[in-house]
């Protein structure tokens, strides 16, 4: 547990083909269901402080706790997804907080020093946001807001995780 955000809620892996990744992720790992969304309504989606018009796919699911986010980035819009791929890169791009008082936890970030590189939102209260700053490299820290409906999602695809017996891998929202 972090002692400034919490536990670490989500592993982001960022990957070139999110349907081979699922059936990795199900077969080989046997961690399940995923919840896909093929074209991931993202609002607000800037990269450097400027707008970005980024399309990607994501699949959820739950590993005890810990929620397995999958994510391919379906077009050539600048974003740390890319920034990623393009170096050359492939798996594990981001750990993830979650937090009900996004405007609290972002000011301690900014106290800190941390940067955004890019930032969106999925709904009403799904703000998230992606820091620069690291201090080892490899994978980048999220700050994601899950307030109601968000919220209410994720906790349902760790509901389905808890008790999922290998049938229907992969599904749809």
């Amino acid at each position: 547990m972090s002692r400034f955000l919490g536990d670490i809620r989500q592993n982001g892996y960022v990957v070139r083909d999110i349907e081979r990744a699922m059936r990795h992720w199900t077969e080989v790992m046997g961690v399940g269901p995923f919840f896909y969304i093929e074209d991931v309504p993202v609002s607000n989606f800037q990269y450097g402080g400027k707008p970005s018009d980024v399309k990607m796919s994501i699949a959820l699911a739950n590993s005890g706790p810990l929620q397995i986010e999958l994510i391919q980035q379906r077009n050539d819009e600048p974003s740390m997804y890319l920034d990623f791929l393009n170096a050359g890169h492939e798996g594990l791009q981001h750990v993830a907080f979650w937090t009900a008082n996004f405007d609290r936890d972002m000011a301690q970030m900014t106290e800190r020093g941390f940067e955004v590189g890019h930032s969106g939102q999925i709904g009403a209260d799904g703000r998230f946001v992606y820091f620069t700053q690291q201090d080892h490299p490899g994978s980048v820290i999220e700050l994601s807001e899950t307030n109601g409906r968000k919220g209410k999602f994720f906790q349902s695809i760790r509901d389905a995780a808890d008790s999922w017996d290998g049938s229907d891998p992969v599904r749809a929202v």
